[in-house]
């Protein structure tokens, strides 16, 4: 298809050696030809003809070629990487390889003769095949497709969905029903993650509100005047993720009677912060003579937060105790 698109015409005839990808199946000269391959041969209307078996004279010129670029253009030649090689392929095919004269008429250089037979190639069709490799993938519980051994993100809302993958040798889309969710350049490494910052910020996004709205669920349930307090600050502009989290460490240092009260309070003063909150329970721990809430420094593992600690029976050391003061007397 790259080389139709360069010589902006197709051949009438292509030939091809019995490699699988072209012949399936021969018996001396019924052929069974690759699907795909008379899929692309009815697109831009060639015939497809393989050789005949171990007649290498019938693609001499073929052979010949792959020679003189191995001698001509990859003989002592440096390059970054495979754009940088293709780069170098298509100078060097637009200059030295078209400079050189033609075998057959030496008078003749090959960019001439190419001129001469250009205008007799069938026309390109209005849409190029569609040669892009298709295939059904599954999303788990991560945002990701696995494809070609790597990992491609997707938008998180598609998590255990069914997509379709597309992909050519530059770019990978990823598909739900005919609408393209994601597209990624390529990855030809192995167990790589290709991400999209988009996917990726979206769901930090995402889980940060879940976050947020799962505290703000549990203040309104321990103390229902969360819910105006919340709707006041709002007004005023507050950072509400920053009162939800330091609402909830009050709710743990205090309980919730506690707290609700305390709000109730600021609300009444119209003071709707955390600071104002904290004040009232401040001052109502000191007229009953408690020590102010401090805060508890938990681990930020939740396994560890969230570990049982069974309570152990305390009476052997009260045996111990009892053999101590035995020994003495």
């Amino acid at each position: 298809m790259d080389a139709f698109a360069f010589f902006q015409g197709v051949p009438r005839v292509l030939l091809y050696d019995n490699l699988k990808s072209a012949v399936l199946e021969r018996t001396a000269h019924a052929i069974h030809f690759n699907d795909r391959l008379l899929a692309l041969a009815r697109h831009y209307r060639f015939e497809p003809r393989p050789v005949a078996v171990r007649r290498g004279n019938e693609k001499g010129r073929v052979e010949r070629a792959i020679r003189f670029i191995r001698n001509s253009f990859f003989a002592g030649r440096a390059f970054r990487d495979v754009d940088d090689l293709n780069q170098q392929a298509e100078v060097w095919m637009v200059g030295v390889a078209g400079d050189r004269p033609l075998p057959e008429e030496r008078t003749k250089r090959v960019r001439d003769a190419f001129a001469e037979e250009q205008p007799k190639l069938l026309p390109l069709p209005q849409e190029p095949f569609p040669s892009d490799e298709i295939t059904q993938v599954e999303v788990g519980k991560t945002p990701y497709v696995r494809f070609d051994l790597n990992d491609y993100s997707v938008p998180h809302p598609l998590v255990r969905k069914s997509l379709t993958v597309a992909a050519s040798l530059q770019t990978v889309r990823i598909l739900d029903g005919s609408e393209t969710v994601a597209t990624h350049q390529r990855c030809w490494d192995r167990d790589q993650q290709i991400e999209n910052p988009t996917h990726t910020q979206a769901l930090v996004e995402h889980k940060r509100r879940a976050r947020r709205h799962h505290g703000i669920d549990r203040l309104s349930a321990a103390a229902p005047a969360t819910e105006r307090l919340l709707s006041l600050a709002a007004d005023r502009g507050a950072n509400l993720g920053n009162m939800t989290a330091r609402l909830l460490a009050l709710l743990d240092q205090v309980g919730s009677s506690e707290l609700n009260t305390a709000i109730t309070d600021a609300i009444a003063a119209d003071l709707p912060t955390v600071g104002a909150v904290r004040q009232v329970l401040d001052r109502r721990m000191t007229q009953r003579g408690l020590p102010p809430p401090l805060p508890l420094r938990l681990s930020a593992n939740q396994r560890v937060v969230n570990a049982t600690v069974k309570a152990h029976n305390l009476s052997n050391y009260d045996q111990l105790n009892r053999s101590d003061d035995n020994e003495k007397d």
